[in-house]
C-alpha cells in the first residue's frame, strides 16, 4: 500500500510587503507541496498581512503511511529562515490534527450538548479531554460521552482557589483550548491574561441594551427584530474580547419571550461552533482588539 501523502496547514502573519506570497509558495513548490486551499488578507490600513495554507507535502517512501511528524519538524526548521526575514508570527500543524479542548458550563446546557455531539460525529477538530463545572447538573450527559467531569464550586471567597484547581487540570490535560459553554462566572483577570488567545466565550447580541436578569424577556418588551450571539475570546474586559463569530437570526411580532429564548440558544450554539471550530483549524489570527478570519 502507497503511503499516504502528509497534510498540514500553516499560518502566518506579518508585516504588509512585497515578496510573502512569493517566498511561502516557491518555499513549498520546491519540496514538491501541492496547495490545496489558501487565504489571505492584506489589511492596507494597518499595513498587516495574514495568511493560511492548506498544503499536501510529497508521500514518503516505503509501504507504511506517515503520521507526518518528521515532515513537520523538517518543515517547520526549513521555513525558520523566511519566517525571520519577513518578521513573521507563525504556526505549521498536520492537517486534521485534533485540539485539546476543555469545556465549562453552568446550568444552561445547550451549548454544551451541542459541541459535545459535534466533537463525538467528528464536526469538530477537537478532542474534549475534560469538562468543568460549578454544578453538578450535567454531570450525567458528560460521563454518558465517556468524558471526565470535575465539578469546581465557585464563590467570591473561594474564586483564586476554584481557579488554581481549573489552571492545574488545564496543565495536567495538555489543555489548548478552554470554552465557555455557557459557564457563568466571570473569570479573573489575571487567568484572562495568562490565557489570553485560548479562552472563548460565548454570549448574547443583545449587550449592552439589555443587561441583567432575562434578557430575551427585556428584548420582547421592546419588539426587537434580531436575536444574535457572539462568540469571543476573553480578556479582562467583561464580554468584550475580540469578536471571532456572530450569528443573527430574525423574529418578529410572533414570537413570544419564549420562542425568542429558543432562538438565542439557536444562535448561541451556532456560534459557538463555528468559533471553535475555526479556531482549531488555524483560521483565527489575533490583531489588538479584533480577529483576521481566513475562511
Amino acid at each position: 500500500m502507497a503511503a499516504q501523502a502528509p497534510e498540514f496547514v500553516l499560518t502566518l502573519n506579518c508585516a504588509e510587503g512585497p515578496g510573502i506570497v512569493s517566498a511561502v509558495s516557491g518555499f513549498l513548490a520546491e519540496r514538491g507541496c501541492d496547495i490545496v486551499d489558501i487565504k489571505q488578507f492584506g489589511d492596507r490600513r494597518a499595513g498587516h498581512f495574514y495568511m493560511r495554507v492548506h498544503f499536501e507535502a510529497p508521500a514518503p517512501g516505503g509501504a507504511a503511511a506517515s503520521d507526518g511528524s518528521d515532515d513537520g519538524a523538517r518543515l517547520r526548521a526549513e521555513f525558520g529562515p523566511i519566517a525571520e526575514r519577513f518578521g513573521m508570527e507563525w504556526r505549521l500543524r498536520p492537517a486534521g490534527e485534533k485540539t485539546r479542548v476543555l469545556l465549562m458550563v453552568s446550568k444552561f446546557g445547550h451549548c454544551l450538548n451541542d459541541l459535545l455531539f459535534r466533537a463525538r460525529i467528528g464536526e469538530l477538530p477537537v478532542e474534549v479531554v475534560a469538562v468543568v463545572s460549578n454544578h453538578e447538573d450535567h454531570r450525567g450527559l458528560v460521563e454518558w460521552h465517556g468524558i471526565p467531569y470535575h465539578h469546581i464550586p465557585v464563590t467570591a471567597e473561594t474564586k483564586p482557589e476554584a481557579e488554581a484547581k481549573l489552571l492545574s487540570l488545564v496543565d495536567s490535560y495538555g489543555v489548548e483550548l478552554v470554552v465557555l459553554a455557557r459557564y457563568m462566572q466571570v473569570l479573573s483577570d489575571a487567568l484572562a491574561t495568562r490565557m489570553a488567545g485560548k479562552v472563548i466565550n460565548i454570549h448574547h447580541s443583545f449587550l449592552p441594551s439589555f443587561k441583567g436578569a432575562k434578557p430575551y424577556h427585556q428584548a420582547w418588551e421592546r419588539g426587537v427584530k434580531t436575536v444574535g450571539a457572539t462568540a469571543h475570546y476573553v480578556n479582562a474586559e467583561l464580554d468584550e474580547g475580540p469578536i471571532i463569530a456572530q450569528q443573527v437570526i430574525e423574529v418578529d411580532h410572533t414570537h413570544s419571550p419564549e420562542d425568542l429564548v429558543a432562538v438565542g440558544r439557536d444562535a448561541e450554539c451556532k456560534a459557538l461552533s463555528n468559533a471553535v471550530r475555526w479556531h482549531c483549524e488555524g483560521r483565527v489570527v489575533l490583531n489588538g482588539n479584533r480577529t483576521v478570519v481566513l475562511r
